[in-house]
């Protein structure tokens, strides 16, 4: 069920409000992602249009691939999205954002794994999920490695 939430960065120079927020999220374990969020990135996907930041001037935001951004909060770094930055194909007119930067994130539902093959040994989820590899998911998005 999407729900309306909202949420901030650590200092709350940068809040926002998003609506129709799905009831699932996933990890990633992309080098990219591991290094940005300091583990596996544990997120959810959103519209773009259905999000208002308050505190803009405060974003500041990295072309970190070819077909990627990701943004922050230039106070205090907090991690506020990561957004494919083609115009069309899956993933158009999305963002990626945190679980960890809503102000109420309980119940969701952990429902996939991306970059399975990149995960680390020391760390594992339990229970069943949709788990994709790196070409798995880089076939899904269209992109070329």
């Amino acid at each position: 069920m999407a729900r309306e939430m909202t949420g901030q960065c650590m200092c709350g120079a940068v809040s926002f409000t998003a609506a129709d927020v799905p009831s699932e999220f996933g990890a990633c374990h992309c080098e990219m992602c591991r290094r940005w969020s300091g583990s596996a990135l544990l997120a959810l996907t959103v519209k773009a249009a259905d999000v208002t930041f308050a505190g803009e001037a405060h974003i500041r935001t990295l072309q970190s691939s070819d077909w990627a951004e990701r943004a922050w909060c230039q106070r205090c770094g907090t991690g506020l999205y990561y957004r494919l930055t083609g115009d069309s194909g899956p993933g158009a007119g999305t963002m990626t954002m945190p679980l960890g930067i809503f102000d109420d994130p309980d119940g969701f539902t952990f429902s996939n794994e991306i970059f399975i093959d990149c995960k680390p040994d020391s760390f594992s989820y339990a229970g069943e999920r949709e788990r994709l590899t790196r070409a798995e998911v880089m076939a899904k998005y269209g992109v070329d490695l």
